[in-house]
């Protein structure tokens, strides 16, 4: 089936996961994984929850500068790596959707925007990596389109918890964001989760 009309309703939502289908070997990843270890039940949670609702899970991962690499690379090569416990658990199943990143926003120079449109999306669940880094740019970039958005602040993981808190409190000021706990979010009441 392709994803036009697949799921209903125009400012439907979307879960967005970005950036965890990751090798965790990087500059500032020992900072980074006790945040994502912490983390990771809530993701699974949260994602569990999505799908059960019909709700469209989208990956939108870094392409760590591997211009060939494609989805299914990408992930091979996190779960083949030193952390797969940290991918496993959250891996894309059949009905997720991929698109794959070169820079820190969600939208830059990626087919999301379209892909939103196309699926009916008009307000973006955030959760994944790095809270003060991708999460904080893709949550301006969705603002300045007229996006909605809503943080779990519980399901985003960071590498300094002060820039995290600051970017949390800039998204909720400066671009309308929800933030809440993962279980806050109710997949099932409609339109805005």
């Amino acid at each position: 089936m392709g994803t036009t009309g697949r799921h209903a309703g125009a400012g439907s939502t979307g879960l967005v996961v970005i950036d965890m289908i990751n090798t965790y070997e990087h500059e500032d990843a020992e900072l980074l994984l006790p945040s994502v270890r912490e983390t990771l039940p809530v993701l699974v949670d949260l994602l569990t929850r999505a799908r059960e609702h019909d709700v469209p899970v989208i990956y939108v991962n870094d392409n760590f500068g591997e211009w060939r690499s494609h989805h299914g690379e990408i992930l091979e090569t996190a779960l083949a790596g030193p952390h797969a416990e940290l991918v496993e658990p959250i891996r894309p199943d059949g009905s997720s959707l991929f698109v794959v990143k070169a820079r820190h926003s969600i939208f830059y120079e990626t087919p999301l925007a379209y892909l939103l449109t196309q699926l009916g999306v008009g307000h973006l669940v955030l959760c994944g990596q790095v809270t003060e880094q991708c999460v904080l740019y893709s949550a301006l970039d969705a603002h300045i389109r007229h996006i909605d958005v809503t943080v779990p602040t519980d399901a985003v993981a960071h590498i300094h918890e002060p820039l995290a808190r600051a970017a949390l409190e800039m998204m909720r000021r400066n671009m309308g964001a929800r933030t809440v706990e993962a279980k806050e979010i109710d997949f099932g009441s409609g339109a805005r989760a």
